[in-house]
């Protein structure tokens, strides 16, 4: 065993035991839809006229949603109610009252400068009559305050830190923008120029009528020269947790209203625990399936790849438990799919050393196996590297479901790499270095070509003669899917619509999962279903009008008997106008930024022909479902960005094996270049997608109501993901070269000029 397959092996059995070490004694923080939470209604307790409280209530819930990512809690849904109400639900909160009193409080931040001391009873100007702002600061002394200097908007940034060095403990520090830090000098030169000691050299710090913090400017600073812009520290003797929630509210900016927690309650699962357990067989049985096939196909080395394979879900569940990420339906169901689709770098693997041994019989297999390792590493270097680019555009420019899909997305990315580089290939190199193994071909796997490549090697098909030809299906396809968008029309979830939120009081307990089969058989299987702190049902689904509500609450009295109906109102959409803008900006930005790359790395016609493929798959997916019928909701959007996925990962193998045959075969056609370019890698297509297949299928069937569309979206995108890879990315990418390259001359034609050498096609400086 060489040095390296020795450390590989140490860093395995090492990230193994820590993994295991994580997953036996720590626990996994559930989302509200798989473990209940907190649920609040807040209300603004002031308004003026209807078209100022939506506008007002939208800014609020923006600001909330700000002071919810800063508190941590992931995956949160917040709900516009009406016209002056928002309904927040936080997953898995362990203190409701302290989100609620920072999630409750105005925040409104001031600057002021100080007047002097005001005596007792005095609140009004004697010159003027006018009423004074008058406060006490923190030790109680009346300071009389002049007007706002400064707001909290002027505020960029608030970090909470321990001042050791002059003893003024947990202090919180203040960065301004640029306009407000000239307001600050200003203000604190203006109070440099009275005496030290007199109560006018002092600046006083607000939060929602409250003087926080009033410091007296240091002695050192002269008059009108005031202390820099570019910051200031609040002081105030605050412990830990004071200074954090303060820097909390003022960063995540002032309420534009005074709001009311008019509600709070802690309610149950909407995802029962019968659905919950049929996801963790699915996720068994899929599994299974997967292992098997890839035994089955690569034998002694695919039963390596499984152990590999479980040791990414291990490895992968270690990191989300460990970081904190909360754990949501979508979430976990992506986590479910990314077991299956993990073989896919050792699948490309394999298939490169099969190459070789094919190429070279006599070769060893260690050798062959070394070279499968480094000729796929690109494929699975370039593969992984736009879906880390896009899973950190989507956490960083998008927010809730958004932001928690790409905090999952580059969890699973980063343990499959290291699974299939790192545990697979020491396995197998340790497996190599047996003359058993090495010297029966049919035991060790990749020895002997596969039946996928064997048939192709015999069938040689010609695909990319008329390339327009399989653009003119894929458009068929795609205007299929138009057409059932336009006919049809796209069933939007009660996340981008909104709904009915009714909560009913019966005079016999039901619990979830009765309540949730009755209302199904009722018709009412889209309905969400919780259970509040006071045993009360609460019912929300899309549209509905009052005949269905009694239809409804009917249904429900056969298990509850009197049914009493205790809440009645309209929701707004969860996903508003906001959350669906900023999350089609961050995909907007992932696939330029992925377009660049692969640019880069490959030729922009490449890169063109990727996202068109990209798009073609979109499409696709949201026409089958509106042919079909089904809602397109929170879980279909996770199960949209997992297809993009998919489809550039398939498309960036297929465009690394051109670039590399065409480095071997310059005055190759670059179509005949092409071709061969598919055809080698259509057995690492097959076997992946069928180990993605097995996962979905057990979803599909195994998964329940929940997880139904879930796993269909991804079938279609899956299916029609392989489809484009070959057939709409490649030809467009053909297409897209003969447009832009220069015709050759023509024969018996001559030219005073020296003509350049013609450049390759594909020759971008990219070497392999």
């Amino acid at each position: 065993m060489t040095r390296a397959t020795t450390v590989r092996a140490v860093l395995a059995a090492a990230v193994l035991l820590v993994s295991v070490f994580i997953t036996l004694t720590m626990s996994p923080r559930l989302g509200l839809d798989l473990q209940g939470g907190t649920r609040m209604v807040l209300q603004a307790k002031d308004s003026a006229t209807v078209e100022a409280d939506r506008e007002t209530t939208d800014r609020t819930l923006e600001v909330l949603r700000q002071r919810i990512d800063s508190l941590g809690v992931a995956e949160p849904v917040l709900t516009r109610s009406g016209e002056d109400r928002v309904i927040v639900e936080l997953p898995d909160v362990q203190d409701p009252r302290q989100a609620a009193a920072v999630i409750g409080r105005t925040a409104q931040l001031s600057f002021h400068e100080v007047l002097g001391a005001a005596p007792p009873g005095t609140d009004t100007a004697p010159e003027t009559g006018e009423k004074r702002l008058i406060l006490p600061d923190e030790q109680g002394t009346r300071l009389d305050l002049g007007p706002v200097r400064l707001s909290g908007a002027g505020v960029k940034d608030a970090t909470a830190f321990f001042e050791a060095q002059q003893a003024a403990g947990w202090t919180v520090k203040l960065d301004f923008h640029k306009d407000a830090g000239k307001n600050w000098t200003k203000l604190t030169g203006e109070a440099a120029c009275h005496p030290a000691g007199d109560e006018r050299r002092r600046v006083a710090i607000v939060l929602d009528e409250k003087v926080i913090s009033s410091p007296q400017v240091d002695p050192s600073v002269g008059c009108q020269a005031g202390l820099p812009s570019g910051g200031t520290q609040i002081t105030g003797s605050f412990t830990a947790k004071e200074a954090r929630d303060l820097a909390l509210l003022i960063k995540g900016g002032a309420l534009p209203v005074p709001v009311e927690i008019v509600e709070q309650r802690t309610v149950g699962p909407t995802l029962g625990a019968a659905a919950i357990d049929a996801s963790a067989q699915a996720a068994l049985i899929g599994a299974a399936a997967t292992a098997l096939f890839i035994t089955f196909v690569y034998r002694l080395f695919g039963a390596l790849a499984a152990v590999a394979l479980a040791a990414y879900g291990v490895i992968s569940y270690a990191a989300l438990v460990g970081l904190g990420v909360t754990l949501t339906l979508p979430g976990l169901a992506g986590f479910v799919l990314a077991i299956g689709m993990a073989v896919d770098a050792n699948v490309l693997v394999f298939e490169r050393a099969r190459e070789e041994c094919q190429d070279r019989p006599t070769r060893s297999l260690r050798s062959a196996l070394t070279t499968g390792f480094q000729k796929a590493f690109s494929a699975v270097a370039d593969s992984n590297i736009t879906t880390l680019l896009a899973a950190g555009l989507l956490f960083f420019l998008g927010s809730g479901p958004v932001k928690g899909f790409g905090v999952t997305l580059a969890i699973g990315v980063i343990a499959s790499m290291f699974s299939a580089l790192v545990i697979a290939r020491a396995l197998t190199e340790i497996a190599a270095g047996s003359r058993f193994v090495s010297d029966y071909r049919g035991v060790n796997g990749i020895a002997r070509p596969g039946s996928v490549r064997t048939w192709l090697t015999r069938k040689d098909p010609q695909l990319f003669r008329k390339p327009v030809q399989w653009l003119v299906i894929s458009t068929v396809m795609v205007a299929v899917a138009v057409a059932g968008i336009v006919v049809r029309g796209v069933d939007l979830g009660v996340e981008f619509t909104g709904g009915r939120l009714v909560e009913y009081s019966t005079s016999r307990p039901v619990d979830v999962e009765t309540a949730r089969s009755t209302l199904a058989d009722a018709g009412f299987g889209d309905a969400e279903i919780t259970t509040a702190g006071d045993g009360d049902i609460s019912v929300r689904t899309g549209k509905l009008d009052n005949d269905g509500e009694h239809a409804l609450r009917t249904a429900l009295a056969t298990e509850g008997g009197e049914t009493t109906k205790v809440r009645d109102e309209l929701i707004g959409p969860s996903l508003g106008d906001e959350l669906r803008r900023n999350a089609l900006i961050a995909l907007g930005v992932a696939v330029l930024v992925q377009l660049a790359y692969l640019a880069v790395r490959f030729r922009w016609t490449f890169a063109v022909g990727s996202v068109i493929a990209m798009v073609h798959d979109v499409i696709i997916v949201v026409g089958a479902f509106a042919w079909l019928g089904r809602p397109v909701d929170g879980i279909f959007l996770a199960a949209l960005l997992t297809v993009i996925g998919y489809s550039v990962n398939d498309s960036v193998v297929v465009f690394d094996r051109v670039r590399e045959l065409w480095a071997g075969n310059r005055k190759t056609p670059l179509a005949t270049i092409a071709r061969r370019a598919v055809l080698q890698t259509v057995p690492r297509t097959v076997n992946t997608g069928m180990g993605a297949l097995f996962i979905l299928v057990a979803l599909a069937v195994l998964g329940g109501d929940s997880l139904a569309d879930f796993a269909l979206a991804l079938l279609i995108g899956i299916v029609v993901g392989t489809w484009s890879s070959v057939f709409t990315a490649v030809p467009g990418a053909l297409v897209l070269e003969r447009t832009t390259t220069a015709p050759p001359p023509v024969p018996g034609k001559s030219s005073r000029r020296a003509r350049a050498p013609r450049r390759d096609p594909l020759d971008n400086g990219a070497r392999v």
